[in-house]
């Protein structure tokens, strides 16, 4: 069972990001406020959910937050600052995109940097924790997966609508076939191997 905040009688903001790891398109994060004593026993970790279900999470999360936002930062972006630089980046942009302002932020993981002047607290494995990070990586995922649908419309052969643009095998495959496209994150080891990538745009 999560429990609905870590710190009671103050309005936190939990904070999760999705697409880290991935070879191209941007990385998403989202920055949820729940109600006081919310309860919702479906939330939990998007990465233990169906897709489904986590579709359905993302309207109930929609419904019932008193406010949420997604932050985005692009591939660009990302090769410019380094993904952890960006990831932290987009939450910081989800905050910004919140209709209230927070008193208290958590974040899933380890690492993050000031916003403003609020405090903050890191929570490894946050997501399957506390229900403000578990919302905010549910519309996250969600919100990322529908970008790289978009993508892969462009795209198709790099098959992004089933690997969202993480390295599985067929994703390499099509970048040792037709090189990268304006979307793949160029400082990221595309290939998986020590070569080095020289692709001309």
């Amino acid at each position: 069972m999560l429990l609905p905040y870590l710190h009671n009688g103050v309005i936190e903001a939990g904070c999760d990001e999705a697409g880290r790891g991935c070879l191209a398109g941007p990385v998403y994060a989202a920055a949820v406020i729940l109600p006081p004593d919310y309860h919702n026993e479906l939330l939990n970790d998007s990465k233990q959910l169906s897709e489904r279900r986590r579709y359905q999470l993302r309207e109930i999360v929609e419904r019932d937050a008193l406010a949420w936002a997604v932050g985005i930062v692009d591939n660009h972006e990302i090769d410019e600052i380094n993904i952890l630089r960006a990831s932290i980046l987009a939450m910081h942009r989800a905050l910004d995109g919140l209709s209230m302002r927070p008193e208290e932020v958590i974040v899933d993981g380890n690492r993050f940097m000031p916003y403003r002047d609020l405090p903050y607290t890191t929570v490894v494995k946050g997501d399957g924790k506390y229900m403000s990070i578990a919302a905010a990586s549910i519309l996250a995922k969600t919100y990322r997966d529908d970008c790289m649908l978009r993508l892969h419309e462009e795209f198709p052969q790099y098959h992004w609508a089933h690997n969202k643009g993480y390295p599985a095998p067929a994703h390499r495959e099509a970048i040792r076939q037709y090189g990268p496209t304006p979307y793949h994150r160029m400082t990221f080891n595309l290939l998986g191997n020590d070569a080095q990538l020289e692709f001309d745009f």
